[in-house]
């Protein structure tokens, strides 16, 4: 602890903060049963270290539960640990952690999957209820008092800002490079002649404060740590997800070729994962130049295309990285700086910003359907994967709304394109193209049964061609705008329970 102290001097340079500093264990001992604690963290990045293991360990010990609420995705050290302690009663609004999903699936942890750009909206309306105790890591403490966040801004300074009590985790090891990253702007309540407009016309353009802003009698305590962030994984482009990203340059290239983008497109957003990636790469070598960025999360591939000259800037709210660039972080900050930017979620995924840059958004879908309409959250229906995170504030805004997936999963024996989707989370009023490894459909200005027809014929593995244009003619016959048959709709999804596979006539059990 004393040598944490030692290294915490230079970054605690506000008077009023010297004199709080207390043990994890002491913080975590502050928490009662059924309390509310906003967490910082998104994706990983930017979450408390040494807290949520003090936490959890009091659970386990006394038996208490509390509701988390973070910006989105904790990592094992925090949601792992709390779900494994059973210390969690209520979590919202995202997550990714397999011990806390398994616990979410089996009832024992309340999941609110939620609109990343809803969290401080409904907290300002008191809907959620009260904050007890808002925990934000912190790379440095300002002079006139403003947390410096570290990895992300996420929903922090919303939970600053309700909290009846603040603790700040000040990561002794968190470049101080960060300084200077985050644009912090925090809108005025709904209403009118309250709200003002968002002011993001620029995305490189700053709008709001190098810090979090913070009442210095709210902070009980100054937790301190020195361990860096988790890494994220590193997903490698295969043959699938890159023919899925060609499909999507393909498209770009045809919008740019109809006059419809220039070759600097549209400030981007993408989702994680190996398709992001290789979409992400596939730009180094195309015709596109000085882009812009408008995303949640910024990745490695993001990174080579700015030392590659093809992006000129990025916003984001956090970062998301891979070992190798967590280990050059330090450095690279300083390189970056002036060219990326973060500021709190509801910014980034706000509805107003999003339609005014006119934002090209392509986010990963579990399952789609022949109409259109997306599943992004749901395993058969009913089962939670990881939650909507930002997707949805994306597609319903952005000037063209794409959703990526491999045409088949588990071995060929599901169709990711199914006639009816078992849980919709983007309807297909939202949605404007649908890529995989098959090929490409553009939903614009097309009919239902169009949409149909070009869907099965582009994006539907060959295997289920037939099965899936025999259900369409049918229902066809039937009439009607949208045509279905009801009783076969999850007809795929229940031969695969009862047989393995989702071909039709065919068993693998």
């Amino acid at each position: 602890m004393e040598q944490l102290k030692a290294q915490a001097a230079g970054k605690i340079r506000n008077p009023n903060f010297e004199n709080k500093i207390v043990s994890a264990e002491e913080a975590a001992s502050w928490m009662e049963d059924g309390m509310t604690i906003g967490m910082s963290g998104f994706t990983l990045f930017g979450e408390p270290k040494v807290f949520p293991g003090a936490l959890a360990a009091r659970a386990h010990k006394d038996g208490i539960k509390v509701n988390i609420f973070t910006g989105a995705s904790m990592g094992p050290d925090a949601d792992g640990v709390l779900a494994e302690n059973k210390a969690i009663n209520l979590r919202l609004p995202y997550q990714g952690n397999p011990i806390l999903r398994k616990e979410i699936n089996g009832g024992e942890v309340k999941y609110i999957d939620q609109h990343l750009s809803h969290t401080a909206e409904q907290l300002r309306q008191g809907v959620l209820g009260e904050i007890d105790y808002a925990v934000i890591e912190a790379a440095a403490i300002t002079e006139d008092g403003q947390i410096i966040p570290t990895g992300s801004v996420g929903n922090s300074p919303i939970f600053v800002d309700k909290a009846k009590h603040v603790i700040i985790e000040l990561n002794v090891s968190a470049p101080a490079a960060y300084e200077g990253i985050h644009d912090v702007y925090v809108p005025k309540d709904q209403g009118e002649n309250s709200r003002e407009a968002i002011p993001v016309y620029d995305v490189s353009k700053r709008i709001g404060s190098v810090g979090i802003k913070v009442d210095p009698a709210k902070v009980r305590g100054i937790v301190l740590s020195d361990r860096p962030d988790i890494p994220s994984p590193l997903f490698e482009p295969n043959e699938e997800t890159q023919k899925i990203a060609d499909n999507l340059l393909e498209f770009l290239e045809k919008e740019v070729e109809e006059g419809r983008l220039t070759e600097s497109l549209a400030p981007l957003q993408s989702g994680v994962g190996s398709v992001a990636n290789a979409v992400l790469s596939g730009m180094k070598h195309s015709k596109f130049k000085d882009i812009t960025v408008a995303s949640e999360v910024l990745q490695d591939g993001i990174f080579d295309l700015i030392d590659a000259g093809v992006v000129k800037f990025a916003a984001a709210t956090a970062f998301s990285l891979s070992a190798k660039l967590v280990a050059t972080l330090a450095e690279d900050l300083e390189r970056y700086k002036g060219k990326v930017i973060f500021r709190p979620q509801e910014i980034t995924n706000h509805p107003e910003v999003i339609r005014r840059l006119g934002v090209i958004s392509f986010n990963t879908a579990l399952e789609a359907d022949i109409y259109g309409n997306i599943n992004s959250t749901h395993v058969n229906g009913t089962h939670m994967m990881n939650g909507i995170g930002g997707s949805g504030d994306f597609a319903r805004n952005a000037r063209i709304t794409i959703f990526v997936t491999q045409s088949t999963a588990k071995n060929g024996d599901i169709s990711a394109i199914v006639p009816f989707v078992t849980h919709v989370d983007h309807a297909n009023h939202d949605v404007d193209v649908i890529v995989t490894e098959q090929g490409y459909a553009d939903l614009r200005g097309k009919s239902p049964k169009e949409i149909a027809a070009l869907v099965i014929e582009n994006c539907m593995h060959p295997k289920f061609k037939a099965q899936a244009r025999d259900y369409f003619d049918r229902a066809c016959a039937k009439g009607g705008q949208t045509p279905h048959i009801l009783s076969e709709a999850f007809s795929w999804h229940d031969h695969y329970a009862k047989h393995g596979t989702m071909v039709l006539g065919e068993s693998k059990k």
